[in-house]
């Protein structure tokens, strides 16, 4: 058995789960109580953090474990739940690099989130080059047109 609890709660105008327009949604990540502003001290100096979130809104009973369409799209090709990055995974783990805007104390201000008001933060790591692929990323054709519109402003 493992535990994780939620280091911190997302604050955005984002409501309603949507698929779409993330681009332009500014969030407030806000440190649980039992964390000091110092456990974000120098966050501000990455222009980039990767945020690692619980899907705390998908109902137990949808979790895929085989294979589906990407947004139960049947023009999209059926595969395997860990070959996307859909919400209904076992663990309901999300995870998304976003820019860092600003610190103010216990408060991260970041740009392009996509979870709702009000998801658990599980961690928060800034992002290094040295981490990001050495080698030149690859993806099926289905995947870029999935995400065309993903990070739109919604305008």
């Amino acid at each position: 058995m493992i535990t994780v609890t939620p280091i911190a709660l997302v604050k955005n105008t984002r409501k309603e789960i949507e698929d779409d327009n993330w681009g332009e949604v500014t969030s407030i990540i806000e440190l649980d109580s039992k964390f000091d502003e110092e456990a974000l001290y120098e966050i501000e100096s990455f222009s980039h953090a990767e945020i690692i979130f619980y899907f705390h809104l998908v109902d137990e009973n949808k979790i895929e474990t085989k294979s589906r369409h990407p947004r139960n799209n049947k023009d999209l090709p059926k595969v395997g739940i860990f070959a996307q990055r859909g919400k209904n995974r076992p663990n309901r783990i999300g995870s998304t690099m976003v820019k860092i805007l600003k610190r103010e104390g216990n408060q991260l201000y970041i740009q392009g989130l996509d979870a709702i008001d009000g998801t658990p933060i599980l961690d928060i790591k800034p992002v290094m080059q040295e981490f990001l692929p050495r080698e030149k990323i690859n993806q099926p054709a289905w995947a870029s047109e999935l995400m065309k519109n993903y990070w739109n402003t919604g305008e």
